[in-house]
């Protein structure tokens, strides 16, 4: 090997090293998952101190020792390991920071470094994590990570019975924050799936007057069904209500503006209009179609049951399912008493399970 060649190898640049991985934090609660993405490029102190202090097990025990209904949980603070030492929760852990303020959304699933209050520059271990957008909040504290999974957990731990102080009635314990690389995404089957294979699918709606199955009719309405079994897995109607009630007509449920807790982030991504479908499915009872407005592709998430003869409705709205069991619960549904078209009783589709 030529003299100037070899010494041109041994005198070779480093390469830079790759960058690392983005990184998540998986907290274990008592009542259940949450995955947050750290944001160093936003808050890398922040990011730091949190990594070590899971690191070092410095959660583990740790409570949430605070909730406001549908706005945020709190915890973090190490002195809320001891049951002993309640009136000082929230008071523990802090003054370890300067600010690192930046323009990451104070939106659901954001989760930010807790204060002193009145002193921006005293964040420490403890954190909160918006249940719902907490703009009001913006500019004021430093948010490190976002949640990527498990807000719904973080809404049903905000909901917990609380005293007027915010402190849950009982111990909502995090177990554990482990730190790993973020994995790859996982591709939902249902975003490619033919219509064959979406026929083979069958949702059923679980009611507080007992369970539908639907059966999809994917040779008329294949993208129809497509995001309402979508829409379905990601529990976006679980928790809405049967909001309309025609006799001997139809019924209606699916309105997101009617679900008794906000969307996630995740689901909220899903909701989009639809383009129609309109067949020569005949409307009797048991059919499945979207409700829409005036405009035609103005279809969302609402649908409704047909509990008698709407021939009315053919060609005009997306027919896409059939009820192939409890036709018995759509018909006790549709006869309960209403004061105009609502429902007297409050019927809940308590969740919508996809087979």
């Amino acid at each position: 090997m030529p003299v100037l060649l070899l010494l041109a190898l041994l005198f070779q640049a480093p390469q830079p090293a790759p960058p690392a991985p983005p990184k998540q934090a998986v907290i274990e609660t008592s009542m259940g998952r949450i995955v947050v993405a750290l944001l160093p490029a936003k808050a890398p102190s922040h990011v730091a101190l949190f990594t070590k202090t899971a690191g070092s097990g410095g959660y583990a025990g740790t409570i949430v020792h605070r909730v406001i209904k549908y706005g945020i949980i709190q915890g973090g603070d190490p002195l809320s390991k001891d049951a002993a030492r309640s009136a000082q929760y929230g008071t523990g852990g802090l003054n370890l920071l300067k600010s690192e303020f930046n323009d990451e959304p104070m939106t659901a699933g954001a989760v930010a470094a807790v204060l002193v209050p009145g002193q921006p520059n005293s964040a420490g271990v403890q954190f909160f994590i918006c249940a719902s957008d907490q703009t009001a909040l913006q500019g004021q504290f430093t948010i490190f990570g976002r949640v990527v999974e498990g807000l719904d957990i973080v809404q049903q731990i905000s909901a917990v019975q609380a005293n007027a102080q915010g402190r849950p009635a009982e111990r909502i314990v995090i177990t554990s924050v482990t730190i790993r690389d973020t994995p790859p995404p996982v591709k939902d089957p249902l975003v490619e799936a033919t219509a064959a294979d979406l026929a083979k699918y069958r949702a059923v709606l679980d009611t507080t007057r007992g369970e539908i199955e639907l059966e999809f009719l994917t040779d008329k309405a294949p993208e129809t069904a497509r995001q309402f079994l979508r829409l379905s897995k990601a529990g976006v109607y679980d928790g809405t209500p049967v909001h309309r009630v025609v006799p001997n007509f139809v019924l209606q449920s699916g309105a997101i503006a009617y679900r008794d807790k906000p969307l996630t982030p995740q689901q909220n991504a899903l909701v989009r209009n639809l383009q129609p479908e309109f067949s020569d499915i005949q409307n009797a009872p048991g059919i499945v179609s979207m409700a829409r407005g005036e405009d035609p592709a103005s279809a969302s998430t609402s649908f409704f049951i047909c509990t008698g003869q709407c021939q009315a409705l053919n060609g005009k709205y997306t027919a896409f399912a059939r009820v192939v069991r409890g036709m018995d619960v759509v018909t006790a549904i549709g006869s309960v008493a209403v004061d105009g078209e609502t429902p007297k009783e409050k019927i809940v589709l308590t969740k919508v399970t996809v087979r």
